[in-house]
Order: structure tokens, then sequence, then C-alpha cells
């Protein structure tokens, strides 16, 4: 609740907090937006690959021209400008700089930029999630023996989560289950860039009014983002995947208790202390009423008779039996939020949110009767989507990550449904993204008793 406070104190003493971020896309232009108006953040640099989008993105919300002229970082660091590049080692070496964010959602690019930063004493805010689910709980525990932050960007969905699971756990309740919303359904699975936009229930016009990239918008419709963000927060909150992944039960705000509780208790969860994604339409196409399609929840247990009043008296979104109750947020604004983490990390040295074990994985999963020889397309595209399930499971079966499965040739067929292995394609195994995953399955092959007790 001091965050704001500690950064005018910084801003004051003419020691701002200096950031650095990789990538100018949706989510990192949201944070440019705020950051020219947050006391006490000066954003020493950009780095994209393409430098006049990134100009373009500071443009479009508002940055005088002024601030970012060309110029070196030097000579931004003395006159509070900011430096654009297309050089994202460039940045991370620059002098002064404190925390860089890593907004490419490019797994591999993510890992390699995070080492880089973790090598020159940078704080590491990683919006890249795709990243942090093949090799978040290695980078992490790097970024921890270097005395560095290595955290899940707040205003981002797992960092939210993360966030009210740690409300409520020190508050004394028991965390049942946490989660999100989104547009589901089971047909969903089959989306590919092609079909995506009336999944979403958008029109082509609106989606290239918007400049909405089908591949990334893809990956939320086939149920990947998913998979992937509720894999960050099994990892980095101790709560343990379902056995079969999530299953995307329809329900309103009001429903989330009765639905997010386990089944022994009349519920939808395998068990306490997992993770679930509830949709926003019900199996029959009908919209869910009051659906948390852009929110996050928390469902805990009362414990006690009194407790249970508590929820009763308070009205505090309880099941039928007020053994249960949820709290939500009902939007996440992402990019809009990413200061909060920044802060924290700089001023506090927290996280909101980073791994901590390896709970949860996300494997490639066909979408279709795959081919041998054909080439997958990763994230999003037309070959696969991502499942979660118990990185025990992942181990055992030699499951292929979601985010390598990208421009891999397929070495057999693969049935529909069926979750890939690395053996089933052909992998560069001296590529850095491979070598750092290979390096995390082995530094964390032996999970964590509570997971096989899930399981």
């Amino acid at each position: 609740m001091n965050l704001h406070k500690l950064m005018a104190a910084r801003a004051e003493e003419k020691r701002p907090v200096r950031v650095g971020l990789i990538g100018a896309g949706k989510f990192g232009t949201m944070f440019l937006a705020q950051a020219r108006n947050t006391v006490g953040i000066h954003l020493l640099g950009i780095a994209d690959l393409d430098v006049d989008r990134a100009r373009a993105s500071c443009e479009r919300v508002g940055w005088p021209a002024e601030q970012i002229a060309s110029c070196s970082f030097s000579s931004a660091l003395e006159s509070g400008g900011t430096f654009l590049t297309d050089n994202a080692e460039a940045l991370i070496k620059a002098d002064g700089l404190e925390v860089l964010i890593e907004a490419t959602g490019d797994p591999a690019a993510g890992i390699r930029h995070c080492l880089k930063s973790i090598d020159h004493g940078r704080h590491i805010i990683m919006v890249n999630v795709e990243a942090d689910v093949v090799a978040g709980p290695l980078l992490a525990r790097k970024a921890e023996e270097a005395g560095l932050v290595y955290s899940l960007a707040y205003g981002d969905q797992p960092a939210l989560i993360c966030e009210q699971v740690d409300w409520a756990r020190t508050a004394g309740f028991e965390v049942v289950s946490a989660g999100k919303g989104t547009r589901y359904h089971p047909d969903f699975h089959h989306s590919t860039p092609d079909t995506v936009w009336p999944n979403f229930g958008l029109s082509l016009e609106q989606a290239e009014r918007g400049s909405m990239n089908p591949k990334m918008f893809n990956s939320f419709i086939d149920g990947t983002k998913s998979g992937i963000e509720m894999t960050a927060v099994c990892n980095a909150t101790g709560l343990t995947p379902q056995p079969g992944g999530l299953n995307f039960p329809p329900a309103s705000i009001y429903e989330l208790a009765e639905v997010c509780k386990p089944v022994a208790a009349g519920g939808q969860v395998s068990h306490k202390g997992t993770t679930e994604v509830v949709s926003s339409i019900q199996r029959d196409w009908q919209p869910v009423e009051n659906h948390l399609q852009m929110g996050t929840f928390v469902v805990v247990k009362a414990g006690s008779e009194y407790v249970q009043n508590c929820f009763e008296d308070y009205h505090m979104m309880p099941d039928s039996t007020y053994e249960y109750a949820s709290l939500y947020r009902p939007i996440h604004m992402i990019g809009l939020e990413l200061g909060i983490s920044v802060a924290s990390a700089a001023l506090r040295g927290e996280a909101t949110g980073a791994a901590t074990g390896f709970r949860s994985d996300v494997i490639a999963t066909a979408k279709r009767q795959l081919k041998a020889g054909e080439i997958l397309d990763g994230e999003g595209g037309h070959c696969v989507w991502g499942r979660q399930m118990p990185a025990r499971r992942s181990l055992e079966i030699g499951g292929l990550p979601l985010g390598l499965s990208n421009k891999v040739k397929l070495k057999r067929d693969i049935s529909e449904g069926v979750q890939l292995a690395w053996d089933d394609v052909e992998i560069d195994e001296s590529d850095h993204a491979v070598l750092v995953r290979r390096e995390m399955e082995a530094a964390f092959a032996r999970p964590n008793e509570h997971v096989r007790a899930a399981e």
C-alpha cells in the first residue's frame, strides 16, 4: 500500500527506477501509456525488432517527440530520455538499468533475455508467460541465487490470481481453487487462425481495425492460453493441476463457489488446492449471465460454523452450504497495471508472483490428425493446442512443451487429441531454449509429495 510513496521518494531523490522494455506490442504499449505518468519511473530504453513500431507505439499513447528523440543510452541516462533500439542485449547491458520487462511473447527469446538480465544484475518482469511455463522454475531459482527478483507481470491474470491466493492464505483461509474466466467451448480446441474471429465473436473487419494478431488471439480461444496461465499459477502458488487438466465449466460469478469446489463436496474440480477456468458460454452456445470472462477468482473454505455464518452475514458469494465462498475480480487491465510489478521488484525486492516449483506443465496436443513430415506451428496455430497437466505426468511421458512446438518436424503420424512427446518430433538438442528446458527438467525431476497425492 506504500508503493507510490516509495516511488515518489525515489523521484524526490532524483533516483528514478530505471526500466527497460523488450517488446512494444499490445502489452508493452499499454505499459507505455502509464509509465510516462508514473512518478519515480524512468523508461531508459525500448528494444523491438521493429524500431518504427516502437516509436509509433510511444506516439500512439501520447509520448512527446523529444522523449524518444535519437540518443545514446548514456545520454538517455543523463537527460531522462528514452532510447529506441532493435538490440535487446544492448538494452540489457545499459548502464543504470534496474528492471527489465520481457514482453516479446517468444519463449526462446524470453529465456535468453532473462538469463542475460540475471548475468547483468537486472530484476526481470516476465510478461512472457510462455517462457515462464517452459523454464520459469529454473529462471526464478537462478534469479534468486543472484539476489534478483524474477516476477510475473501484475495486470496479467496469473499475477492477479497469485495475489488473491496470497490474500486468502494470509487471512487464514484454505484455498480450494483459483483461476479465471474465458470464452470456451469444446469445439474451440480445433480453432485455427483462419477460424478464430467467429469463435471470438468478432467480425474480420473488427479484428483488422484493432490490428489483432489471429495466431495470438487463437491461443486464447483454443484453450492454450488458459493452460499456460494456470500452469504459471500452480508453479507460483503451490496449487496443483487437475489430473486431466482444465475442464472449463460454465459458471457465473454467483456460481463460482458451487462449481469450483471438489467433486466430493458436490462441485466440479477434482481436489482441493487446484486451478480451474470457467467459461462465459454454455455447452449449448447460450451465454452465461453475469459471467467472468475477463476476471479472476479464488474459492476458499470456511472451516468452522462461525466462519460459515460470517460468509452468510457478509454476502461473501457462498455456495449452497456456506462452507465455501468466492472472491472475484471482474476485470484485468494487463499492461496498464504493470507498474505495480516494477515498483515491487525495485523497491521491495518482491515478486508479484514467481515460480517456486515445477508442479504443472503445458503439453502440445494434436488439434487434428497430424501426418509425419508436417512442420508444427506452435501456440495458436493450426496443428496443436496446449493442455495443462501435472508436471510429474509430463516427465513420465516425455511430453513436448507447447512453447517448444514451433517450427519442428513430426517424425510420425499423430491422432487427434494425442499429447505429443519429445520423441515424436525432430528436436535440435543444441538449441539454447531446449538446453535450458532440459536443465529445468533435470533440476526439478522429483516432484513434491503433494503433487503425487493430488493425482
